[in-house]
């Protein structure tokens, strides 16, 4: 017998609750010691659930929260790569280089003002900057060590000290010495507050971290639309995983290795020579977090960009990308390695020198700024520019491109991101008369306490992969007919308002892998309100879909085309995810009915 955890209870079972407790002191426990004559049970039935395997052809790439880079191999599924095409926005429209307009320069042999000069601004050094993924709660302790590097008990503990020097790492934090490093404790007559690299927990970096790798980064070509002509201009425009760019793929800007780490970069300051007893080179001027930074051609962000002062192009961001439609990004040497990142906070940073009037001096000097070109930029109102992710995709093995779209209820179910979807059925009635079950439900007038849908992992179909599966964090069930989610955010005790952690999301419905000696065995997602809504308040019995997802606390579907559809609503989610798993479907062999997936009610009956 279980005891259900979420309760809804009629008016007539609340009295009882209320008189037991004030009868009967030792009966404190719903179904306890319940016998023939008392108010009521509690018990548990299962129904079965029917499975539906479909295939994928492409996701909707553009505009997504993160975009994948670089290779994944899938053990099951086979291989992805994934590059980028994407637009760049100007940080400043119709911008001036230097301190004067190109016009004023233009006038400079004729002004008579001394301060006009010709500036003749020119490129030092690019670099381009994508940052990792952080996780979002990485110290739990807040002792300033992510709980990645810390172990057991230390997770929450603030006075930890993980490099042993006999001052804790919270004592660290607030002293600004490196808790990594015991010849580091903050005591030497040298000590320089906060000039440590500091350790990150990385998040969505799949494969071997010491590898490195070749960034490929090259000017594109293809005019990536905002807006869909075929709408009239009404609709934004939108692009596939498996659009093809490769004939707009120009010259080449940056070709260089990357070696991933997990600390941040350093910039320092440089020295004042006018303050003696200060070494400010000492002192960090500005901090990265852990990411991708390469250098570009200064030569091509010079004739692309600099040059273009005061022309049409620069004007503003409409004609700046007609003029320069983008750039390419793309791994090699990446064969085990990806990436997902978050390209509102990537951007190319141009520093440039030009010569400045110096009216304390009465002299021309050369100075130094930067510019700032961004990827896709959030705003209040959503994301400004626009980028596609592209996937080229091995193709499935024979048996699970055979159990996709063949309209069997599954043995298997096959999940994978960007690449299946699956049909659930509830009290399905072209299988087993489902109104007839969902009207006996009715009549019996039970308090439905808990649903839940359970799916087991094929553990053995897993673990006979030839590789180690890198296993979703959680499953992703929503209503397939209108493209909601199944959950109830108000009933919802973990929202992002109050966890940090997308994990915790929504923890009543749940969906989240649990694991026995670090490998998955089962995901429960907890349907009680959309049960009750089709039995108490005859609500539509609809087909549901299950995917995977990265942040269940993000909704929104976009199209995807079906290998045997053309539309076919699809989790972003989802599609910025590359990972797979297996898991039991209903229509199980002889010996796997313990794996079968059901649906179990958890009920409460007045006698």
């Amino acid at each position: 017998m279980r005891f259900p955890r979420i309760i809804k209870v009629s008016t007539l079972v609340g009295t009882l609750f209320l008189l037991i407790a004030s009868c009967e002191d030792e009966l404190n426990t719903i179904g306890e010691g319940v016998v023939g004559g008392e108010p009521f049970t509690t018990d548990k039935v299962e129904y079965d659930v029917f499975a539906y395997n479909k295939g994928i052809t492409a996701v909707q790439t553009n505009r997504l929260p993160l975009y994948q880079l670089g290779t994944f191999t899938d053990p099951l599924y086979g291989k992805r790569t994934a590059s980028i095409i994407s637009q760049l926005t100007l940080s400043t429209e119709n911008p001036t280089f230097g301190d004067i307009t190109q016009a004023a320069e233009d006038n400079a042999d004729s002004d008579d003002s001394a301060s006009t000069v010709k500036e003749n601004e020119t490129v030092k050094e690019v670099y381009l900057y994508i940052p990792f993924q952080l996780p979002p709660s990485g110290d739990s302790d807040g002792d300033g060590v992510d709980d990645e590097f810390e172990e057991g008990d230390d997770v929450d503990d603030p006075n930890s000290d993980w490099d042993g020097d006999g001052v804790t790492d919270n004592q660290e934090r607030v002293i600004g010495s490196n808790p990594f490093d015991p010849d580091e404790d903050g005591t030497g007559d040298d000590f320089v507050a906060n000039t440590f690299k500091k350790r990150y927990d990385l998040d969505s970096i799949y494969g071997d971290r010491t590898a490195t790798f070749n960034l490929s980064v090259s000017r594109s070509n293809y005019f990536l639309r905002n807006l869909d002509p075929n709408s009239g201009f009404q609709e934004a425009q939108e692009y596939y995983s498996n659009q093809d760019f490769s004939g707009f793929i120009g010259e080449l800007i940056a070709n260089q290795e990357v070696t991933i780490s997990n600390e941040d970069m350093l910039f320092f300051r440089e020295d004042d020579p006018d303050t003696e007893d200060v070494d400010e080179s000492e002192q960090v001027e500005t901090r990265l977090t852990p990411g991708i930074r390469i250098p570009l051609s200064n030569e091509f962000f010079q004739t692309n960009l600099l040059d273009m002062e005061g022309k049409p192009e620069l004007l503003n961001q409409s004609n700046f990308r007609s003029f320069l439609r983008g750039i390419h990004l793309a791994g090699t040497d990446m064969e085990e390695l990806m990436f997902l990142l978050d390209l509102t906070e990537a951007n190319i940073t141009i520093t440039y020198e030009y010569q400045d009037y110096d009216t304390e001096e009465e002299t021309v000097v050369t100075a130094e700024k930067d510019f700032v070109l961004n990827f896709m930029v959030s705003t209040q109102s959503g994301v400004s520019g626009n980028a596609v992710n592209v996937f080229e995709n091995e193709p499935f093995p024979t048996d699970i491109a055979s159990a996709l779209d063949n309209g069997e209820n599954a043995p298997r179910i096959y999940v994978k991101g960007g690449a299946t979807l699956t049909e659930i059925r509830l009290f399905d009635e072209s299988e087993n008369g489902g109104e007839q079950l969902i009207d006996e439900l009715r009549a019996k007038n039970w308090i439905i306490n808990e649903a839940n849908l359970v799916f087991y992992v094929d553990r053995e179909t897993l673990d006979n992969s030839g590789g180690t599966v890198e296993e979703p964090p959680r499953l992703y069930l929503f209503n397939a007919e209108t493209g909601f989610p199944l959950y109830n955010s108000a009933n919802e005790a973990n929202t992002p308002n109050n966890t940090a952690n997308p994990l915790e999301y929504f923890s009543n419905h749940d969906g989240v892998i649990q694991k026995e000696g670090g490998k998955g065995i089962k995901y429960t997602i907890r349907i009680t309100e959309h049960i009750n809504n089709i039995i108490v308040r005859d609500s539509t019995n609809a087909k549901l879909a299950l995917s995977l997802t990265s942040n269940i606390a993000i909704p929104n579907v976009q199209e995807a085309v079906g290998n045997v559809s053309d539309e076919v609503d699809y989790p972003v989610m989802s599609a910025v995810n590359p990972l797979g798993t297996v898991l039991y479907g209903s229509n199980v062999a002889t010996g796997e009915e313990g794996k079968r997936l059901k649906l179990e009610i958890f009920y409460t009956e007045a006698n």
